[in-house]
């Protein structure tokens, strides 16, 4: 298995649209419990994570915030991305307060609009309140999460600040490649969240003979493919080997070959909601 020594992991950097760069292997803490977030997010600091991405719907800002307060690192060494919730789109600035209150944050590195609601007519609204806030200074870069190829046109044609990131769903079997190329050739990077597709993409077989072949994990083999593939990735723990494992995998460089025997197994199966319909309200 690949050396799961964190303190020799350094962690690559992508440079965003405005000149920002961000740490393009965070910690993700969907679904973590509120009371279990300060200990998961304590734990993955001390292992050498700085980018830490949350949201106001996941309801344990409060508990990152603690664990950033607690952990003694400067302001300026950390990236914390959080978004807003559906429900919130007509009330952004008040949202945003409240997501920087629960933080204990003077300014948040990434905003995102958590998905876009199309039903709602309110994301466009909702950026523009965006706008203002990172030209304020409160928010380092601004972005969009869930965005399909319709939402961002709607998006750009009415906004004067293009998104840095869409962070959508995207693991070996949901890669949304005309989704990303779009949105990279508008300069907008791409995120990934459900990296792994929830465990799912683990068993198969393709990756476990590269683990084989790199002494490495199915894990470790997929976060390298996102990273070789240019996407900022967020894998989810709370078990703190896993949290190592999954740091050391910046430290794999997958071949061209490789990382196309990964891109191969595309099958369309998505987990999560589908954007151009999702209309929760996350309240």
């Amino acid at each position: 298995m690949t050396d799961s020594n964190s303190a020799a992991t350094a962690v690559p950097e992508l440079t965003l649209n405005n000149g920002v760069t961000i740490p393009q292997l965070g910690f993700g803490v969907f679904q973590i419990p509120p009371e279990e977030t300060r200990i998961s997010v304590t734990q993955a600091l001390a292992t050498g994570y700085r980018h830490i991405d949350t949201a106001a719907a996941y309801r344990n800002e409060a508990g990152v915030g603690a664990a950033l307060a607690e952990s003694g690192l400067a302001r300026e060494e950390l990236f914390i991305t959080t978004k807003l919730r559906n429900g919130e789109q007509g009330n952004t600035r008040a949202a945003f307060e409240a997501s920087r209150k629960a933080l204990g944050l003077d300014w948040i590195d990434l905003y995102l609009i958590h998905w876009p609601v199309p039903s709602q007519g309110l994301f466009t609204q909702a950026w523009k309140e965006m706008e203002s806030l990172y030209a304020e200074g409160l928010i380092r870069a601004i972005g969009v999460s869930n965005f399909l190829a319709p939402h961002l046109d709607e998006l750009l044609a009415n906004s004067t600040v293009v998104p840095a990131v869409n962070q959508i769903e995207l693991h070996p079997s949901l890669q949304q490649s005309e989704l990303a190329a779009k949105s990279r050739s508008h300069g907008i990077a791409v995120q990934a969240y459900s990296p792994l597709g929830q465990g799912q993409d683990l068993d198969n077989q393709v990756i476990a003979e590269l683990a084989a072949n790199y002494d490495a994990t199915p894990a470790q083999v997929v976060l390298a493919w996102h990273l070789g593939t240019g996407n900022i990735v967020i894998p989810k723990t709370v078990t703190p080997e896993r949290m190592r494992e999954n740091l050391a995998a910046a430290k794999i460089q997958l071949s061209d070959n490789d990382l196309q025997r990964i891109s191969a197994l595309e099958n369309g199966h998505r987990i999560g909601a589908d954007p151009a319909v999702a209309a929760f309200t996350q309240m």
